[in-house]
């Protein structure tokens, strides 16, 4: 298989991530089917597209003709089988927890094509967690976008023991179609590139803040008027969601037992609120007024 033979991606997961990865697929010109187990969370992925596509046209980023091409393209549904059973590439962008993608990806290796490559979003839990439940270890692959996948750049390609070589350059020629840049991760290592970069900054930035040396906004502006960063440690957990930051620590507390991973306290304090950003109006910062 190559490049050429990739037409139909379908998207497991039509959250923040998953409706955002289907559009610029769709966009690109492949056929996009995406789904997700609550209907809710469907409607209003295919609200965001309604409203985005066309807004893309008043910005002359797109024409009325590509917007509308892109719209043909796109399927929400609530069924998994019809999402993969044609899809030569599948991307799993779900809750970060191990188990349930290891469920998932044995039901999508049974549904999707044999020619099919099974790709997770994951942004911490490497493919070879999953690819054992399925008979295709060497097409199963860490396709990481980042957050909003339709405006960042980067995506990281993991190339785990299992991996092919055919799976890897597959996967960065898909990025290289979808105008993304992606980055080789030629070996499995927890947070990746840019995450376990990201991830001592963040636990630095808790640990200043959990001794008292200074305040979260602070730290940020440190981080902004200093080191040049477009956003400090704290907001950037706002941006991504503090229940994600959550999850992860715990996934990565659980499969090594290094206590140095778990969420800091007041990380903790803000998870068991349901203040986990700017989705729910507060976090670190308060975002009721916006």
């Amino acid at each position: 298989m190559n490049i050429g033979d990739i037409k139909t991606v379908g998207v497991i997961g039509a959250g923040n991530m998953g409706h955002q990865i289907v559009t610029l697929c769709a966009i690109h010109g492949y056929r996009g089917i995406c789904t997700d187990s609550d209907e809710a969370t469907l409607k209003k992925a295919e609200a965001f597209v309604d409203r985005y596509l066309p807004g893309r046209v008043e910005k002359e980023r797109l024409t009325a003709e590509q917007a509308e091409m892109a719209r043909k393209n796109l399927t929400f549904t609530s069924s998994l089988e019809e999402t993969v059973k044609e899809a030569d590439y599948v991307i799993e962008a779900v809750i970060e927890v191990a188990d349930v993608k290891r469920k998932l990806f044995a039901e999508i290796d049974k549904m999707a094509p044999p020619h099919a490559i099974l790709a997770t979003n994951s942004s911490a839990i490497v493919s070879s967690r999953i690819a054992d439940v399925t008979s295709r270890p060497e097409k199963v692959v860490n396709l990481h976008f980042f957050n909003p996948a339709l405006v960042m750049k980067l995506v990281e390609v993991v190339q785990g023991p299992h991996v092919s070589d055919e799976t890897a350059e597959i996967s960065m020629s898909l990025c290289d179609r979808l105008d993304k840049v992606p980055v080789h991760v030629k070996k499995e290592v927890e947070g990746f590139l840019l995450n376990r970069i990201f991830g001592a900054i963040i636990h630095e930035a808790e640990w200043l803040l959990e001794m008292g040396v200074a305040s979260y906004e602070d730290i940020d502006k440190a981080c902004v008027y200093g080191a040049g960063h477009p956003m400090g440690p704290f907001r950037l957990q706002d941006l991504t969601g503090i229940d994600l930051g959550y999850t992860m620590a715990m996934e990565a507390f659980k499969a090594s037992g290094d206590r140095s991973l778990l969420p800091s306290p007041k990380l903790v304090e803000h998870y068991i609120k349901g203040e986990y950003g700017e989705k729910t109006g507060k976090g670190w910062y308060d975002y009721s007024e916006e």
